[in-house]
């Protein structure tokens, strides 16, 4: 269904405003390495073409949700929402005072005045969406090759966003890039194809090329079992075994376009189960982060 763009009534469902307590404490330093903020919509007005209509979901809940579950850092990563203007991701980079870094959407037009000044802000990576659950289609495949020559003398890792078969129908593409890869919420599998699964071996094989970076994030996404999320921990857990110096971890907040939305205080101690080891789990909330984003 077409978004009407001057209809700001959400189409999708809200963050859970009442966060639980997490259990576990996070390392010093923990960083949220998926985070997505909306608006508001009064001050960074949501892109004429966007693909759905988020309720308001601003720094100032965000700095809050993070000081409330002990982290300390985080990677905001641009929203389709916003489209290609970024303000909203360079506003929070400069709120966050060294603590934030970013991932920004970008087009083969964007100035490269542009992308120089997304860099200066702390911005570190760039996404490709190859996945739309909400509808639409990916950029064309040289558009995204343009996008990643214009981010490559920065040193920018390159975000791919896959869901399903995605691994599979976009290995070829994905394993020629040779900037560093990262692949967003373990790809968004279909678990119930199991752990020897087609698209869940291809991105293991992906991992084993070297500059391939996963974000353990997104369990909720993937389960069959909503709020419970035991069915995906194994997958979650064996990417951690397989690469723990290339694993990350983020909330996805506010959870967009979620049928189940999670409460951020359940994610935070799923942490417990997908890297139960002190070691693993400063590599993926501190020391990884700090090494991918450039903390």
């Amino acid at each position: 269904m077409a978004i009407d763009p001057d209809d700001l009534t959400p189409t999708i469902p809200p963050h859970d405003p009442n966060p639980r307590k997490p259990r576990i404490v996070l390392p010093p330093l923990a960083c949220d390495s998926h985070f997505h903020v909306f608006g508001p919509h009064a001050k960074f007005p949501y892109a004429r073409n966007r693909p759905f209509t988020p309720t308001d979901a601003s720094k100032e809940d965000l700095f809050r949700l993070h000081e409330f579950l002990g982290i300390q850092r985080g990677v905001f990563v641009q929203s389709t929402c916003h489209g290609s203007d970024n303000r909203v991701l360079v506003d929070l980079l400069e709120a966050g005072a060294g603590r934030y870094r970013g991932v920004a959407l970008l087009d083969p037009t964007t100035p490269d005045a542009e992308v120089e000044r997304l860099d200066d802000a702390g911005v570190r990576g760039v996404r490709l969406h190859w996945y739309f659950p909400h509808g639409g289609a990916p950029q064309p495949r040289d558009d995204m090759r343009k996008v990643i020559e214009k981010v490559a003398p920065y040193g920018w890792h390159i975000a791919n966003h896959v869901g399903g078969r995605g691994m599979v129908d976009y290995y070829d593409f994905i394993a020629a890039i040779e900037a560093p890869v990262v692949i967003d919420h373990m790809a968004r599998i279909d678990i119930a194809e199991g752990l020897n699964g087609e698209a869940f071996t291809a991105l293991r094989r992906l991992i084993d090329r070297g500059n391939v970076w996963v974000k353990l994030s997104g369990a909720d996404r993937i389960t069959r079992q909503p709020h419970s999320y035991a069915d995906a921990v194994p997958f979650a857990r064996a990417l951690a075994v397989q690469a723990p110096e290339r694993i990350v971890w983020g909330t996805d907040w506010p959870h967009p376009n979620h049928t189940a939305v999670p409460n951020d205080g359940d994610l935070v101690d799923l942490i417990a189960a997908i890297a139960p080891g002190t070691r693993m789990r400063q590599l993926m909330m501190v020391d990884n982060p700090t090494r991918l984003f450039g903390f």
